[in-house]
């Protein structure tokens, strides 16, 4: 039996998918120089200064230009006239088109996948409602990249028919940047929602922290499940620009979640995967804390994460340089499976599999010798050369599906044989 089936359809990046985003003019909001205080107060000045027709008429020229491409086009802008008027002093008393026009200033149109999509995470969707037996309805993360190499959360959901055939559903024309708020969360956290118009499709999540100014990087998703019923969990790498540390992401329905930062000394590496349940009595994890190998955690917290029992370190050619995992380990009737990858000679990434032991994960009972998937001739080309990668796979039966990203460009997809991949493990 065929191991990989290989499916003609490839996600790139989407120039045309934006958000509208504050357009900052140097240190703002924090450590304002004098300089940039006087220019920010020049433009306002120059808006004060409109009579209130010159105001509402450049504001129907904006609307006339942008309304159409977003949602929420007038609350966005208030709410970026706010931060403007607690950096610098604004008289009050302004009419609601003087105050959105101020906004709009300091907003711009962001491409958020323009450079790149990338390292799909996927997990089984809440609403299962409506399906054809055998079929299954699912998420999907995507890392996507736009300017300055910045990394947000954005989200496809699809369908798997019962043969296996992949539908992917349609995005709606406009895409919502999720809001951000801290004072509901613990120490440290922040939550976003997606108002109940907007399709989990529609939505993006950017950095809100100073520890995620550069990017939320690699999701790996898990769909977790304990006597308190079904939560969904995943794990990035919150990356500040000097910086990198692990996060964790909460929901229990894609409409509002929680990013929380994790501790410990686990918690300062990537490539961290949540087991999907709790294992002897504690929650369990993947890790990479040497950068090169994967240890085994246990932790009676979801975000303290230390110490920690290396159980697969590089081996095989394919693999020499590091190993990691490539998302959160799937339950089988013969053991835990994970993805790993691999980096080889050249720096080239690939894409294996490991099975552990049900009762024991630290004990490894076969891995790959060589690669699952590895660049081709057709993957091989774009942003990072030589690179097959993914955050999550999902079990669709006795078929494992893989969504997996090409040269850190696009994604892909193909379909693994569950029986015949155990059977190459050594």
């Amino acid at each position: 039996m065929q191991l990989l089936r290989h499916y003609d359809r490839r996600l790139d990046s989407q120039p045309a998918r934006v958000v509208i985003r504050p357009f900052y003019l140097a240190m703002e909001p924090r450590n304002l120089h004098p300089q940039q205080a006087a220019r920010i107060r020049r433009v306002v000045d120059a808006v004060l200064a409109l009579s209130e027709a010159e105001c509402e008429s450049e504001l129907a020229a904006v609307n006339a230009d942008f309304a159409v491409r977003h949602l929420q086009t007038a609350r966005v802008h208030d709410e970026r006239f706010a931060q403007i008027a607690a950096d610098i002093d604004i008289p009050g008393g302004l009419s609601a088109a003087r105050r959105e026009l101020i906004g709009a200033y300091f907003c711009h149109e962001y491409s958020y996948s323009a450079a790149a999509v990338m390292n799909p995470s996927i997990v089984r969707h809440p609403d299962q409602g409506g399906l054809a037996p055998g079929e299954q309805r699912f998420i999907m993360s995507v890392r996507s990249v736009g300017e300055g190499h910045i990394s947000s959360i954005s989200f496809r959901e699809g369908v798997l028919t019962a043969a296996g055939d992949l539908t992917l559903l349609p995005q709606p024309d406009v895409t919502f940047a999720a809001d951000g708020a801290s004072a509901a969360a613990p120490d440290g956290a922040i939550i976003v929602r997606r108002p109940p118009s907007v399709r989990i499709s529609g939505t993006v999540i950017f950095p809100h922290t100073p520890a995620q100014r550069n990017g939320l990087e690699d999701l790996r998703l898990t769909r977790f499940e304990d006597e308190s019923g079904i939560a969904f969990y995943g794990t990035y790498t919150a990356y500040s620009g000097l910086a990198i540390r692990s996060e964790l992401l909460s929901t229990r329905d894609f409409a509002e979640f929680m990013l929380s930062p994790m501790s410990g000394d686990a918690a300062v590496n990537k490539g961290m995967a949540l087991f999907p349940r709790r294992i002897g009595g504690g929650y369990a994890m993947l890790g990479r804390q040497d950068g090169e190998s994967i240890y085994f955690l246990k932790s009676d917290s979801l975000t303290v994460w230390s110490g920690g029992e290396r159980i697969l370190a590089p081996h095989f050619p394919w693999e020499l340089v590091q190993i990691g995992n490539c998302g959160p380990p799937i339950e089988l009737d013969e053991g835990w499976l994970i993805l790993t990858h691999g980096v080889g000679a050249m720096r080239k990434y690939s894409i294996g599999a490991a099975l552990l032991d049900k009762a024991d994960p630290r004990k490894v009972l076969a891995r790959s010798p060589a690669p699952l998937l590895t660049p081709s001739a057709d993957t091989r080309e774009g942003y990072v050369p030589n690179v097959v990668y993914t955050c999550g796979a999902l079990k669709h039966g006795d078929q494992l599906f893989i969504p997996y990203a090409v040269a850190d460009s696009a994604i892909s997809f193909a379909m693994a044989d569950i029986r015949s991949l155990l059977a190459v493990l050594a």
